[in-house]
C-alpha cells in the first residue's frame, strides 16, 4: 500500500510527530511505501534544523532526515507555513524541502490512503 502522510503539529509539543514517524518506520519495515510525508501548520517545525534538543532527549528532526536518507522519503514542508515561522530553505535540515500545497493534494491522489497525525 501506497501511504501519503500529514503532518500538522510540532515536533515537541504534541506526540504527531512522532506518531506520524513511528507509523512511517513501521509502515516501510512492512514492505509499504511512503509516497510523500507532507509538513503542515506547527508541523513544519519538524524540519528546523536549527532544533538542537539535550543529548538525553530524542531528535525528532534528525530522525526525519535520517528516513529521508535510508528509505528515500519525500519530506516536504508548506511554504506558507514555513515562511510563517521563519523557517527558509537555509534553515531546513537534510532531506527536507519547501513547496506548496499542491504537493500535498499530489500525495492525496496519488496515495491509497492519506493520513493524518494532528489536528
Amino acid at each position: 500500500m501506497k501511504f501519503g502522510i500529514l503532518v500538522n503539529e510540532g515536533p515537541y509539543q504534541h506526540q504527531a510527530g512522532d506518531s506520524a514517524y513511528l507509523f512511517c518506520k513501521a509502515a516501510l519495515a512492512k514492505g509499504h511505501e511512503i509516497h510523500r510525508v507532507f509538513f503542515y501548520h506547527d508541523g513544519v517545525n519538524n524540519s528546523s534544523r536549527l532544533t538542537e534538543p539535550p543529548q538525553d532527549d530524542r531528535n525528532v528532526v534528525a530522525r526525519w532526515s535520517k528516513l529521508a536518507a535510508d528509505h528515500g522519503v519525500d519530506l516536504v514542508v508548506c511554504v506558507a507555513a514555513a515562511l510563517r515561522r521563519g523557517i527558509k530553505d537555509e534553515n531546513l535540515a537534510p532531506g527536507f524541502r519547501i513547496s506548496g500545497l499542491g504537493q500535498l493534494v499530489e500525495s492525496a491522489i496519488g496515495a491509497d490512503r492519506l493520513v493524518v497525525f494532528g489536528d
